[in-house]
């Protein structure tokens, strides 16, 4: 513990034979181990006191660190702009006829044109709430059955 070895602790055992005597040195030895003793176990005690002062001291610093990333995640979902909900965007019914006129002055003859479906393009969708409209499919989903010509 303090770096005393066996051969130095034997010159402290023959010193105190010496100075002490035979009849003495029995009572000193246990006394010398009482004292040996309470200074071990007040050591410890205080060993024990200071790392639960610094146990609890961590425990504390860890909550409180915690209080605050609870609070910055907080002030981040207040400061952060709030995406935009996009407006669905309601699918445009292909024309099946159109018809041209000519001018009024003379009489034109009717031609029925076919217009191409036009190709809309639509937003991710988002989980349909409540009160929202179902979503009619896009014309060209290739999850539906082929229609017939």
């Amino acid at each position: 513990m303090f770096g005393i070895s066996f051969s130095e602790l034997l010159l402290v055992g023959l010193v105190a034979l010496l100075v002490l005597g035979p009849e003495r040195l029995p009572g000193a030895a246990r006394t010398a181990g009482l004292w040996v003793g309470r200074l071990k176990r007040s050591f410890n005690a205080i060993k024990q006191e200071v790392e639960r002062e610094i146990g609890a001291d961590e425990i504390r610093r860890q909550l409180h660190n915690e209080h605050i990333l609870s609070l910055e995640q907080e002030a981040r979902k207040i400061f952060t702009p709030t995406q935009q909900e996009a407006t669905p965007v309601q699918p445009v019914e292909p024309i099946a006829e159109q018809t041209i006129h000519a001018p009024a002055a003379e009489p034109a003859p009717v031609v029925a044109v076919e217009a191409p479906a036009p190709v809309v393009a639509t937003p991710p969708v988002e989980p349909a709430t409540p009160a929202a409209a179902p979503v009619a499919p896009a014309p060209h989903d290739p999850t539906l059955a082929p229609r017939a010509p």
